[in-house]
């Protein structure tokens, strides 16, 4: 069962193409989250990563994990327009097998300990039913500039 479609997500989130790593939602509590990420293989970071065997970079795998428990985290919050959630650590991040083109990785999401203005969130992401990474997450909520600053040029 689908309980949040991609562009409900992006209602949620502010990532977008090509960092939006988070196609559905497919089970959400109040402290537990399933989402989704069909990977394909014209993924932009598969043409260097690695051309000869594409593998999905574990960064990324734990960047879409921490996007799954941001959605969460700013899922109930009435102004989240004006909120952003950002690492603060990654804590005990394993990676366990590859993820390859065509795969469908499940990222399973629980909240550890919530407070006002941090999360910190531990998942395992899956393909199959078989273990590809795991890892322990903590994320800050801030204010969200309502403009992003504008680097000056130089004299």
């Amino acid at each position: 069962m689908v309980v949040l479609e991609n562009i409900d997500i992006r209602d949620i989130l502010p990532h977008r193409y090509p960092f939006l790593l988070v196609d559905r939602i497919v089970e959400m509590e109040s402290d537990r989250i399933v989402g989704i990420k069909n990977v394909s293989a014209n993924e932009p970071f598969f043409a260097g990563h690695f051309p000869d065997f594409p593998v999905m970079p574990g960064v990324l795998i734990v960047e879409a994990m921490a996007q799954v428990a941001g959605i969460l985290v700013l899922f109930g919050v009435p102004d989240r327009k004006t909120k952003l959630v950002l690492f603060a650590s990654i804590e005990e991040a394993k990676f366990r097998k590859p993820v390859l083109p065509g795969d469908t990785l499940r990222m399973d999401m629980k909240i550890l300990k919530k407070k006002a203005t941090a999360v910190k969130a531990q998942g395992v992401a899956t393909v199959d039913g078989v273990v590809v990474a795991e890892a322990t997450v903590m994320c800050i909520v801030t204010e969200r500039p309502s403009k992003p600053a504008v680097p000056t040029p130089a004299p």
